[in-house]
């Protein structure tokens, strides 16, 4: 009984053996495996890398002045008949122009015929041009600043001109010029009077011009001028009032 029980102890020692090397086998495999799994693979590189910065879109103010009146009826009746007598058209003669409310124009003619005591002629036209704010140009008002200075260079540069005077015309819109000269035309002497005007986003050019006939007197440019700011006013009031 003494032998044997030694014997017994060492044959349930040596069975248990296996048991634990397949327990201890499966308890590393699962560990392996458990951190594989919870491990996520991320590249340097991207973790560290910047996202691009978002440039911000340009804004520019919106433009004061979204439409334009009707060109023939920016100077009130009245006026024509008063710069212009004996008018052929009261209502004008309109431009051409495929948006009217950026750009527009009319025109107005007359000749007051008095036989042998001589003619007056007179002619009395008005362009408008409206700019739209535009973040790649400028403001609208901006836009209208910079082209109010060609505007008043495009008159400057009217070929055959003489004795070519300018001024600030002032009282009329935000900025002004008065520019008055002389042209020879059918071989009478015409006397000019132009006034180009920016009213906020707007553009406003009123030209005034006329000549005497037969011996008639000729007209002069301040009477020309005065006529043509009374004519530039009432444009741009004509212009606020088509915004309102």
């Amino acid at each position: 009984m003494h032998r044997s029980a030694p014997r017994l102890t060492r044959i349930l020692a040596c069975a248990a053996v296996p048991v634990m090397l397949v327990a201890a086998g499966c308890s590393s495999d699962s560990d392996g495996k458990s951190g594989k799994s919870g491990t996520t693979a991320q590249s340097p590189s991207a973790a560290s890398s910047p996202q691009p910065a978002v440039k911000p879109t340009p804004t520019v103010a919106p433009a004061k002045y979204t439409k334009l009146p009707d060109a023939c009826k920016a100077i009130t009746g009245d006026t024509v008949e008063d710069l212009v007598p004996e008018v052929k058209n009261e209502k004008g003669t309109p431009g051409k122009s495929t948006d009217t409310d950026s750009r527009g124009s009319c025109a107005w003619n007359g000749l007051d015929d008095k036989g042998v005591k001589g003619s007056q002629y007179r002619w009395l036209d008005i362009s408008l041009l409206r700019y739209e704010s535009d973040p790649s140009l400028g403001s609208g008002e901006q836009r209208a600043q910079a082209n109010y200075t060609k505007e008043v260079a495009k008159v400057k540069a009217t070929e055959g001109a003489t004795g070519l005077k300018t001024s600030p015309a002032s009282g009329v819109g935000n900025e002004s010029t008065a520019l008055s000269y002389g042209l020879k035309k059918t071989e009478e002497d015409f006397k000019y009077a132009a006034i180009v005007t920016r009213t906020e986003n707007v553009l406003i050019t009123v030209s005034y011009n006329g000549a005497g006939y037969a011996g008639a007197t000729t007209p002069t440019p301040s009477d020309l001028m005065e006529d043509a700011v009374k004519a530039s006013k009432e444009a741009v009031a004509a212009v606020a009032a088509a915004n309102k």
